[in-house]
């Protein structure tokens, strides 16, 4: 392991990107704890300060693949299946992408949620732990949840339960409490096998290599989006970011939520919301709600729906897919799925696999 830090970590003008082979027998050494923690946070470490490559972090996701226990989810459903590959550190805002996934799978579209115990820097609330709340369990095993995918077109994954390597490296991860290269492998593993992809990241500044590292992973669909907090959704607040990578190259648009009537001024006091608040809000807006303490966050669901569905060929146009989004609420079609989601793990709970 001390030679690739070596390379990695010579400074600001010493240090060099691994190449892929390079990274890979790396990548390699750290799953197969061949690495000691303190080696581990120093090459961590030292590819932060340097600035990880596509070719380093696509080297984790393959090593980690292959050492973590695949969601044997079928064919013909993996080809309309979606990732919804969103940061692992938690959210403080609302997390959109749950009501919106819950109104995708009960349109037709399978989705494809994963997440873990939240992560430093930030330490939000994790979709796990929102998930739970709404009576979703995490301890699954793998077949269980392709079988939740098979039969209602949605399923979440608990990864690191799925992969012991990042599991263990959890530990070092807490204690140097930085973001790194694994923050992004982590999330693209898609352990289900999804044809398509829906990526959250934060800066401009790492779309191209985020898409450089989709690229290669085999999707046949690849969105990136400038979310909320690094994640797959769209703000309401100001126009968003949504970029789209195919063999050509990436394009990029602009959507803005003024466009459809849906913007709203960054409310302070949801910058901060609390697990308990995170699951309210979600209950009552599948319920169908409609109330002016609801709307921001009422907005955002129908906004981030409606691209989802016109990206997906769902529907023809964004507003058709707002509108689309705005019937299932109405007739509370998402709170029954929810319920139709949670009574399903409920009868298979004697199956349940042993939690990490």
């Amino acid at each position: 392991m001390q030679q690739w830090i070596k390379e990695v970590a010579r400074g600001k003008k010493g240090s060099r990107d691994l190449t892929y082979q390079e990274a890979m027998e790396a990548a390699s050494a750290v799953i197969a704890g061949k690495a000691t923690d303190a080696q581990l946070a120093a090459f961590l470490i030292a590819e932060r300060v340097k600035t990880e490559s596509a070719y380093e972090v696509l080297a984790f996701v393959k090593r980690l693949r292959e050492n973590s226990t695949a969601i044997p989810v079928s064919a013909s459903v993996r080809r309309h299946l979606l990732d919804l590959a969103g940061p692992y550190t938690g959210r403080n805002t609302f997390a959109a992408t749950i009501p919106v996934a819950v109104l995708m799978a009960e349109s037709g579209i399978p989705v494809y949620l994963h997440g873990s115990d939240s992560l430093p820097p930030k330490y939000g609330t994790s979709l796990k732990e929102i998930l739970a709340g709404l009576g979703i369990a995490a301890d699954l095993a793998a077949e269980q949840i392709a079988d939740s995918i098979e039969t209602l077109g949605i399923g979440f994954a608990w990864t690191e339960k799925l992969s012991p390597p990042l599991y263990r490296m959890r530990k070092v991860r807490l204690e140097i409490g930085v973001r790194t290269l694994l923050n992004t492998a982590e999330k693209n593993l898609n352990l289900a096998g999804a044809h398509a992809v829906m990526a959250g990241v934060f800066h401009k500044t790492v779309v191209d290599m985020n898409a450089a590292v989709l690229q290669r992973l085999g999707y046949q669909k690849t969105f990136i989006v400038q979310g909320a907090e690094g994640s797959e959704d769209l703000p309401n607040h100001r126009p968003g970011f949504i970029y789209e990578a195919t063999e050509d190259g990436v394009r990029s648009w602009i959507v803005d939520p003024e466009d459809y009537g849906l913007k709203h001024k960054k409310d302070p006091e949801r910058q901060m919301l609390a697990l308990e608040h995170q699951v309210e809000l979600i209950r009552r807006i599948l319920e169908g709600e409609v109330s002016a303490e609801l709307q921001d966050c009422r907005d955002q669901v129908l906004l981030n729906a409606g691209v989802r569905y016109h990206l997906l060929g769902k529907t023809s146009s964004i507003r058709e897919g707002i509108e689309l989004a705005a019937e299932q609420l109405m007739r509370g079609k998402g709170a029954s799925f929810l319920e139709a989601w949670t009574s399903y793990l409920r009868k298979n709970e004697g199956e349940r696999g042993t939690t990490a």
